[in-house]
């Protein structure tokens, strides 16, 4: 009997599936998304994998000890503005919290020219009307003493209004609750003695910090997706169940490891950019087994574009996300993206003249036009399909037969606009999608201190290997490694596969220095107690928990914080040390001498980083042969432009499957697998490693 490790990722165009059995052999199946309904394509994707083990689709859950999913249904409702009808309870005169914002306007994480042009930086629509809000009476100070208590009453009142005015979700957010969470709590039983059904949110249970706007929109985010994704996922574990998986379903999340269905379904908002962020944990996994330590991933996929960043073998964490112009407070692993993937949509400026890639998409649906199911706009995948990186008869494994004769008459009509001929066109545009993304890399890198000549590239998702050799170069990066070859295209469902379970318990108390040692070790002593009752839940015994304990702490008077990592229990002789790590850390992130050594400091946010080990794929080394590739890799020759010479070449096109361990390929070449392209331009070199990774030399 198997025993598999499966890890499925839902994107906005593909869902992508990867098995993974006891001996590390690796599976792939990738089918279109199924919007929006995603479990469709969920089940289908496992069907697809089974089909392709030779076995049926009962038979591969039944034998799974370890199903991971990554999910993309909170993240879509937001976007297309269809999660639920939420009301939000606060303290009386805080009312308006979420719809005054922060002084920015909203503008954190807009284009810089929708800030600049007035018109298109406005406030993003609320996420909850005000005839939808209520304000009670009650007061809790910043130390959690209570001020005014809760009443009873109004609490009543605002619940009954609420649920007669039709909210699917409650959302509720009293000042400084994290402190005091009584009232918080008590206003979630009033609602279920009322109506059991409705999906109903604390600011203490999902975000126990300070920082009230932010508190509050990281509680309406999560009840205005809470029902439709606890639906989703409820529906999907039992679907599973009756496939014959057994185990508890674990789900991706944004801290970058799995929690529980059952957690997912209380935190949804914990699940958003949970794709992206496994393919940081793939990437994680195997540059280790590689020996890097400081890697930048990419993953490029029909939609969008994500880059993520590991340096010294952790990837960056941020502690502030946002979604809409919406910002809130929630530690996930630091994913920015740009809508620019194979399906985004080209056009030409009307006003300017300019050639505009992207951020919309065509989508899975009808997708670009030569998949020649109805799309009308051209997108980077026709323009790559013009220039010849991509063949019309094997794209998607043969499963997607392509129109190259619509792909040109829509690209030489965009030629026709800018005065290009075929495929300066068709070149041009893939040139403007590369340079974004080398843009969105540089934001990740050079501004925040980081030298990209210093890392490594990590290249999938589907388009990813297409175009990274371009974006890699602009950025003076030596080497681009295309993970596991043939796997490269659903690096996330790998990634989700080897996560670790991971909860992350935080908790704001601030503390001025000088510092007391016991007063610290009780704090992390009650996070402690917080973690063991997660764990409990998810049958995890002691003996594999792992815990990464730290601390946010800053300048008295500044607000830029800084983590720390402790090792508790901490004694009074340790206080200097923890004084000296701060200083260090504080001149690492913003120059030497920028720190003030003899200032008091504060201890903000006690936090600890909770894992569980999970089975991991076996990933064992290849002999290694001979540099010369064997004649039978060399499938086919083709005519494809290259912008460097500006000239169309009959290039050599090899099998993936087929190259071995320790075999070279020199450009001009293009490397097709199942699901993707590599496409080595004229003057580099790709060597196949031993563990089957391509490795594209810049130099």
């Amino acid at each position: 009997m198997s025993s598999y490790l499966v890890g499925v990722d839902i994107g906005g165009t593909f869902t992508d599936c990867v098995i993974i059995d006891e001996t590390g052999y690796v599976t792939t199946a990738k089918v279109p998304s199924t919007p929006p309904n995603f479990s469709k394509g969920m089940v289908s994707a496992l069907r697809a994998g089974a089909n392709t083990l030779g076995v049926t689709l009962n038979r591969l859950c039944a034998d799974t000890r370890l199903l991971t999913h990554g999910t993309t249904v909170g993240t879509n409702a937001i976007i297309q503005k269809r999660g639920a009808q939420v009301g939000l309870i606060t303290t009386k005169g805080h009312n308006d919290v979420i719809h005054i914002m922060r002084g920015s306007r909203g503008l954190t994480g807009r284009d810089l020219d929708k800030v600049v042009h007035f018109p298109e930086s406005s406030k993003p629509k609320p996420l909850i009307s005000k005839k939808l809000i209520r304000g009670v009476s009650e007061r809790v100070d910043c130390l959690g003493h209570v001020v005014v208590d809760l009443n009873e009453r109004e609490a009543e009142q605002a619940v009954d209004e609420l649920l007669a005015l039709g909210v699917e979700a409650i959302a509720v957010c009293f000042l400084w609750s994290f402190k005091h969470p009584a009232h918080e709590k008590r206003i979630r039983e009033i609602v279920r003695a009322k109506s059991p059904d409705v999906f109903v949110t604390l600011s203490s249970d999902l975000v126990p910090k300070w920082g009230e706007y932010e508190r509050t929109t990281a509680v309406a985010l999560n009840a205005y997706i809470g029902p439709v994704t606890s639906s989703y996922l409820r529906t999907l574990d039992l679907e599973l169940n009756d496939y014959g998986y057994e185990h508890p379903l674990q789900i991706t999340q944004c801290g970058g490891g799995t929690i529980s269905v059952n957690r997912a379904i209380e935190a949804p908002l914990l699940t958003l950019d949970s794709g992206p962020v496994s393919g940081v944990i793939g990437s994680q996994f195997l540059s280790e087994l590689m020996g890097y330590s400081n890697v930048i991933t990419t993953d490029m996929g029909g939609t969008s574009f994500d880059v993520g960043i590991i340096s010294d073998g952790e990837p960056a964490f941020t502690h502030v996300s946002n979604v809409n112009q919406y910002e809130y407070f929630l530690p996930k692993i630091d994913i920015q993206a740009v809508g620019n993937g194979g399906g985004s949509l080209v056009r030409v400026d009307p006003t300017t003249g300019v050639l505009r890639v992207g951020p919309d998409s065509a989508g899975a649906v009808p997708g670009p036009i030569c998949y020649d199911q109805g799309g009308e706009i051209p997108t980077v995948t026709d323009a790559a399909l013009v220039l010849g990186y991509i063949a019309v008869d094997s794209f998607a494994n043969g499963t997607i037969q392509l129109n190259r004769g619509k792909a040109e008459n829509a690209i030489a009509e965009i030629g026709k606009q800018l005065g290009l001929d075929l495929m300066e066109a068709a070149a041009g545009i893939v040139k403007i999608s590369e340079f974004q993304m080398a843009d969105l890399i540089r934001r990740m890198t050079i501004q925040k201190g980081f030298d990209p000549r210093d890392f490594v590239l990590f290249a999938f998702g589907g388009a990813g290997p297409m175009h990274a050799g371009v974006f890699a170069f602009e950025l003076g990066v030596q080497r681009v490694i295309v993970p596991q070859g043939n796997i490269a295209s659903t690096w996330c469902g790998f990634g989700a596969a080897s996560a670790d379970i991971l909860h992350i318990i935080e908790q704001v108390d601030i503390m001025l220095s000088p510092f007391n040692a016991a007063a610290l070790n009780e704090r992390f002593d009650n996070l402690r107690q917080r973690v063991n009752e997660q764990f409990a839940e998810d049958g995890v015994p002691t003996d594999q928990q792992q815990l990464q304990i730290s601390l946010d702490m800053r300048h008295k008077g500044q607000i830029n914080e800084v983590e720390v990592v402790v090792t508790p229990p901490l004694r009074d002789n340790d206080l200097e040390t923890l004084h000296a790590q701060f200083l260090e850390r504080y001149e690492l992130i913003y120059g030497k001498g920028a720190s003030l050594p003899w200032a008091r400091l504060e201890a903000v946010t006690f936090r600890i980083r909770a894992f569980a080990k999970t089975p991991k794929p076996d990933l064992a080394p290849q002999e290694t042969g001979g540099s010369q590739v064997d004649s039978v890799a060399q499938v086919s020759v083709r005519p494809i432009y290259w912008s460097e010479p500006r000239q169309t070449v009959e290039t050599p096109i090899y099998s993936g499957a087929r190259l071995r361990s320790g075999n070279q390929i020199c450009g001009p070449a293009v490397i097709e697998t199942t699901d993707t392209t590599l496409v080595v331009h004229p003057g580099r070199r790709v060597d196949v490693d031993t563990f089957g990774n391509f490795v594209l030399s810049l130099s």
